[in-house]
């Protein structure tokens, strides 16, 4: 764990440094993943069930690769009372967030007389990917499909690894209740193809969301501009802003709960006590010590994390914005005054009883954030995300009139006479254009 102080005169440096630390994935897969889309784009079913039985060990039985609704049903009734009120809790909450970004679509009549609209509609089909196996990630379908459904798209089609045969029936519960229309137990790259290009018994999607491994984003990173995708996300991090009226086991538990994550991911504690930060410190490695995940966070930790005295909270916000987090948790005595300072930062959880983990699970907000810094220019999962915009234009003879003339001389001067004259006609102009 780095240990930094914004008084220490080499602070600009070592800050410098944890900032251009690469914990994104140096695993090179690109032709691998390039020969796996390949294989499935020219051999379509046929590749999915080789390479199923290949890397899960599962062969795939002849026909549609559709999980049957039976065996949906079966999973659905397996879980228990307590985890089906979650998911339901979960799943209305998230709903009624996304149901109330819906925009309205726009008309307005300008002063030289144009009506000028924008439309929104939703995708035709998305496709979305859940890790799976021993891993259950039923937070996952519920952030990813519930946005797609609230927007109004027709087709879910949802694709989750099943190796070894293992399948959550969290996942499958949690599929049916966020409107999946479809589930196929395929995973990896060969999953990411099959949803971008079809094959016999998939149709294609418009869009592909959701977080996988390397082979996966790289999947993803391929097909982009054949169809749309959310981001390639790297592991996931936190910055917590917290003074010392904290618990200092509540802030240590919230950092271990992002380095949890992956050996890759990065807790950083932003303080203006140093004896605060020591508490938090001592009590990081008390809390390793019980952890189920110690060997992971603790790897983590290790690695990337970081504690950081700054001499007020102006400092800290200008620190939040370099980093420009997937999470920040500000828990100060002002907190709701901070955050109005701070412009880089892909989900903000206020105050000392709203830790980010409510945000995974059930406080509304989409889970699926910009990681790396790409809080600078990206935002986290929304509707809009399942929604495609087109703008239109309405004019009358007059309205041209008034406008046309300007359009003529700029399309003359760009050098296209057929711009040009395809409104000087209309103009009356004829054969000066």
């Amino acid at each position: 764990m780095k240990s930094l102080s914004t008084a220490d005169p080499g602070f600009e440096a070592a800050f410098a440094a944890l900032l251009s630390e690469g914990r994104e994935t140096t695993e090179q897969v690109g032709p691998a993943v390039a020969a796996i889309i390949a294989d499935v784009r020219a051999h379509g079913d046929a590749a999915l069930r080789r390479y199923t039985q290949q890397f899960d060990r599962v062969a795939l039985p002849p026909g549609d690769l559709r999980l049957d609704a039976a065996a949906i049903d079966r999973a659905d009734a397996a879980i228990g009372a307590e985890q089906r009120a979650a998911l339901a809790l979960a799943a209305r909450r998230i709903a009624a967030f996304h149901r109330a970004q819906l925009p309205a679509d726009l008309e307005t009549t300008d002063a030289e007389g144009l009506t000028l609209g924008m439309r929104w509609r939703p995708l035709d089909a998305v496709g979305i990917y859940v890790p799976g196996g021993k891993a259950a990630y039923p937070s996952t379908v519920l952030m990813n499909a519930i946005p797609a459904r609230e927007a109004g798209v027709a087709r879910i089609a949802m694709c989750v690894p099943t190796p070894d045969g293992a399948l959550s029936p969290l996942v499958l519960a949690a599929a049916r209740l966020a409107g999946v229309s479809e589930v196929y137990p395929l995973g990896g790259a060969q999953a990411i193809a099959a949803l971008a290009h079809g094959t016999e018994t998939i149709a294609p999607v418009d869009r592909i969301v959701g977080p996988g491994n390397a082979y996966v984003a790289e999947a993803k990173r391929q097909v982009f501009g054949r169809v749309g995708i959310d981001s390639i996300a790297g592991p996931s991090e936190v910055v917590i802003l917290a003074d010392d009226a904290n618990d200092a086991r509540h802030v240590a538990v919230d950092l271990l709960a992002q380095a949890e994550h992956d050996e890759a991911a990065q807790a950083i504690l932003i303080t203006d006590s140093a004896a605060f930060g020591r508490a938090v410190a001592a009590t990081v490695a008390a809390e390793l010590r019980s952890l189920p995940r110690a060997a992971i966070a603790g790897a983590s930790w290790a690695a990337h994390g970081a504690i950081i005295l700054v001499r007020d909270w102006v400092e800290a916000t200008a620190l939040v914005d370099r980093l420009a987090p997937e999470h920040l948790q500000i828990m100060t005595r002002d907190p709701a005054g901070l955050f109005a300072g701070i412009r880089h930062a892909g989900a903000a959880f206020l105050g000392a009883f709203c830790p980010e983990a409510v945000g995974d699970y059930v406080a509304g907000p989409n889970h699926v954030l910009p990681t790396g810094r790409t809080a600078r220019f990206a935002s986290g999962l929304s509707i809009f995300d399942f929604l495609k915009r087109t703008t239109w234009i309405a004019a009358d003879s007059a309205a041209l009139g008034r406008v046309g003339p300007a359009a003529v001389t700029l399309a003359e001067a760009e050098g296209l006479h057929a711009h040009a004259r395809s409104i000087a006609l209309r103009l009356g102009q004829g054969a000066s254009a």
